[in-house]
C-alpha cells in the first residue's frame, strides 16, 4: 500500500497530517482507492466509520472551480432529489481544504475535499447492462432539465469542453497527436479531427444543446446500493453539448456489440425524463468519436499512470473502423 500512495506522488506522512484538517479524522487510517487525475482515499476511523477523500492534482482544477463542483452537485441533490456526493465540512467549516501532502516539496499546497462514504456497488461490464444505461439516461436528463432552469451563483466557473479544447494540440487532456502508435494512423485520425470540427461548428452551442454536463458519465462513476443509484465524481463537470454525456457512459466499450442495445436503454431512460430531437439524436454518433478523441489524448498525456499504459497497447489502431465507419457515415 505504501508503494501505491508513492506512485501517486504523495507523502503518506503528509497526508496523515493533513487529515487534521477534519474534526475527528486526525487518526484514522488511509488506503489508495483510485488514482487517475487525482487520487482518492478510503478513510476509516477506529469506530469503523469510513469517508472518501480526494486529493486534486495540482494544477488541474481551480478552488472556484472546485468550489462550483460542489455548487451544482448539492443542487442537483436539493432540487432534483438527485443523489450526488456529500462533502463534509474541515474544522474550519469549508468545504475546500488545502495541504502540502506532496513528497516534492517545490509543488504547492493541493486542494482536498472529504465525501461522506456510500454503499453500493459499480456495476460490471459482464452485466446486464440495460437497466443500468436506462438510469443513466435519466439521470442525465434530469441534470440536463435542471441546468436549462438553474442559475449559478455569481463567480461559478466550469471547465469548456468544446471541439477546440478537446482537438487542439494544447488540448485538455492534452494532444491526440502525441497517443502511443498513432503515427501508422495520422491521416485517419486527422481526418475525422477535420470532420469533427465541421460536424460540430454546424450542430451548434444552442442553449438546448450545450450547457453544464457531468461529462464523466460511465459506469465507474455509478453505485448502486438496492434500489438507488447514486451518482458519483463530479471532477470533470463542465459546459459541453448535452448528448456527450451518453459518449462518456460508453467510455473505453465504443466498439463493443453491446453498444445499440446500451444507446436503445439509455435514450429510453432519458427520453422518460426529457424530450430529444432526431436532430440531435443524429450527432450521438459524433459525441462518441469526440469522446474517444479525448480519451485518446489522455492516454497519450497520462502515459505512466498504469491503466492508461495498459489501453495504449491498442486503443489508437482499435479506434481506426470507428473511423473509417463513422467518415463512411458522415464523410
Amino acid at each position: 500500500m505504501q508503494d501505491q500512495i508513492e506512485q501517486t506522488g504523495i507523502s503518506a506522512v503528509r497526508l496523515s497530517n493533513a487529515l487534521a484538517l477534519w474534526s475527528g479524522w486526525k487518526d484514522a487510517s488511509f488506503e489508495l482507492i483510485n488514482h487517475t487525475e487525482n487520487a482518492t482515499f478510503l478513510l476509516q476511523r477506529h469506530s469503523g466509520e469510513k469517508s472518501v477523500l480526494r486529493v486534486h492534482r495540482y494544477g488541474y482544477n481551480s478552488a472556484a472551480a472546485i468550489q462550483s463542483e460542489l455548487v451544482w452537485m448539492q443542487a442537483l441533490r436539493h432540487d432534483q432529489n438527485m443523489f450526488t456526493p456529500t462533502p463534509i465540512a474541515g474544522a474550519n467549516g469549508a468545504l475546500l481544504q488545502q495541504a502540502r501532502v506532496n513528497a516534492d516539496c517545490k509543488i504547492p499546497a493541493q486542494h482536498m475535499v472529504l465525501f461522506k462514504f456510500e454503499a453500493g456497488h459499480e456495476p460490471s461490464e459482464n452485466d446486464h447492462l440495460d437497466g443500468s444505461f436506462e438510469e443513466l439516461g435519466r439521470l442525465a436528463a434530469s441534470a440536463h432539465l435542471h441546468v436549462q432552469n438553474w442559475s449559478p451563483p455569481a463567480g461559478f466557473e466550469r471547465i469548456k469542453w468544446t471541439e477546440n479544447t478537446i482537438l487542439d494540440a494544447d488540448g485538455l487532456w492534452g494532444d491526440w497527436r502525441k497517443a502511443p502508435l498513432m503515427q501508422d494512423h495520422h491521416d485517419q485520425y486527422a481526418q475525422l479531427d477535420q470532420l469533427l470540427r465541421r460536424r460540430l461548428t454546424e450542430f451548434g452551442k444552442g442553449p438546448d444543446r450545450y450547457g453544464l454536463i457531468h461529462a464523466d458519465m460511465r459506469l465507474a462513476n455509478l453505485l448502486v446500493d438496492g434500489n438507488q443509484t447514486k451518482l458519483i465524481d463530479f471532477d470533470d463537470c463542465g459546459f459541453c453539448w448535452y448528448l456527450y454525456d451518453f459518449a462518456a457512459a460508453i467510455s473505453f466499450i465504443e466498439d463493443s456489440p453491446k453498444v445499440p442495445a446500451l444507446r436503445a436503454a439509455w435514450l429510453k431512460g432519458y427520453r422518460a425524463v426529457k424530450s430529444l430531437s432526431p436532430d440531435d439524436e443524429a450527432e450521438m454518433d459524433t459525441m462518441v468519436m469526440l469522446r474517444r478523441m479525448a480519451l485518446t489524448a489522455w492516454i497519450g498525456s497520462h502515459i505512466s499512470s498504469p491503466f492508461a499504459a495498459e489501453m495504449a497497447k491498442d486503443f489508437v489502431p482499435g479506434g481506426v473502423p470507428l473511423i473509417k465507419e463513422y467518415i463512411a457515415k458522415f464523410g
